[in-house]
């Protein structure tokens, strides 16, 4: 977009030069010439915001995984940083319909339902997850509105549906401090219990897609194995 910007006054430099009068002819360009220059910098910025975030990200990833992180694809980045550090709930709930995605669960909107984000489904059964995507600054507490959205989607559930919740919690912690630390109230806890619905942080996601990635686990049968438990954090 810059680098089109940039083109874009510089036709219009040409071209005034070419077609204005004397006095304009020389007062426009050098306008174009000074917002080339601004666009440039605010690219080199940006350019520079962007290696500092990829040293930060292999940093990160480095403290608490045994697999260096230079062999993480570079497309990889973007997903590992909206799911680990997102900005906004909607590019969480984008970045982990498309890791759902890639590991190969069929995965849709849920436009049957009006209460929840995403419907995951295991290829081959019958077995389906009602996803409750969100994002908290510490653990996640009873008054979350993405708590209530579950109980409603308790109610409208199909037979072989369970919810799920995935939350992308403490996202202000480094990755090595996110294991000491509780991802939800013991209130929050109750309620999965009560009602039969689980429960996994976006940290663990991230974890089962890289290991699924490299064949260290079966992703199916693992949450088939969600499933099956009447309720919990995993």
């Amino acid at each position: 977009m810059l680098v089109l910007i940039q083109l874009l006054l510089t036709i219009f430099a040409i071209f005034s030069a070419l077609k204005f009068s004397e006095e304009v002819r020389l007062v426009i360009p050098l306008f174009c010439l000074i917002g080339m220059l601004v666009v440039s910098r605010v690219d080199k910025r940006k350019s520079d915001n962007r290696t500092a975030r990829r040293v930060f990200l292999h940093s990160e990833i480095d403290k608490v995984s045994k697999k260096d992180s230079t062999v993480i694809k570079e497309q990889d980045f973007y997903t590992i940083d909206s799911i680990l550090w997102p900005k906004n709930e909607l590019l969480l709930i984008d970045t982990v319909h498309s890791i759902f995605k890639d590991l190969g669960f069929r995965i849709s909107a849920g436009v049957s339902y009006h209460s929840v984000d995403r419907i995951v489904r295991i290829p081959e059964t019958p077995i389906a997850f009602g996803l409750q995507i969100l994002m908290s600054e510490g653990e996640l507490e009873g008054n979350h509105p993405k708590i209530h959205r579950a109980l409603r989607f308790e109610e409208e559930k199909k037979e072989n549906e369970k919810s799920l919740i995935i939350a992308s919690t403490h996202i202000h912690l480094p990755l090595s401090e996110r294991s000491k630390v509780n991802h939800l109230s013991k209130e929050v806890g109750r309620f999965l219990m009560r009602h039969n619905m689980s429960f996994i942080t976006t940290h663990h996601l991230y974890e089962l897609w890289q290991k699924a990635k490299t064949g260290e686990i079966d992703i199916f049968d693992f949450f088939e194995k969600i499933y099956s438990r009447s309720s919990g954090t995993f």
